[in-house]
């Protein structure tokens, strides 16, 4: 019997704090899975599939790391795949608060248990969203993101100033 547990979000993109969580999880779970949360109501700088080829690939190394994608409550992708236990990464007092009544949801439907992590303090003030405005405003990310992630975002945003505006 395999220990396992599963790392949910969005992914877009993935950063040095999510796989920091990610890369802990590792070192506590025989199969850790990635779960890249699909939300129709938004539209993402990447695919749910670039998303994860590029996890897929930043998280090779660890061993034990498999992603999918999930679209609908991720109390049924546990489910499916018998996962006791999702873990999540907490950077503020803030995050807790949401984090808290969403682990009592999910223990609440299912059983799941939610396992909070401490985020790493240098990786606190990270979010994708963040990331993703200030290198679209020529910031320099290249210490918040594994080097494939930088690539590809200078690479989408290029693509994307390089269409042209609608009048």
């Amino acid at each position: 019997m395999f220990r396992r547990a599963v790392c949910p979000g969005s992914f877009d993109p993935i950063h040095n704090g999510h796989l920091d969580t990610i890369e802990r999880a590792s070192r506590l779970y025989d199969v850790v899975h990635v779960a890249v949360l699909v939300n129709p109501s938004k539209k993402g700088m990447f695919s749910v599939d670039e998303r994860c080829a590029m996890i897929e690939e930043i998280t090779a190394e660890y061993g034990n790391v498999k992603v999918e994608s999930h679209q609908g409550l991720l109390v049924d992708y546990c489910r499916d795949r018998e996962i006791p236990a999702i873990v999540k990464g907490l950077r503020a007092v803030s995050d807790f608060d949401y984090e808290l009544q969403m682990a009592q949801m999910n223990h609440g439907l299912t059983g799941v248990e939610t396992l909070f992590v401490p985020t790493n303090p240098t990786y606190s003030f990270l979010s994708s969203s963040l990331i993703k405005e200030v290198a679209t405003l020529g910031g320099d990310v290249s210490h918040l993101v594994p080097d494939l992630v930088l690539r590809r975002l200078t690479e989408r945003i290029a693509e994307r100033r390089a269409q042209p505006t609608k009048p």
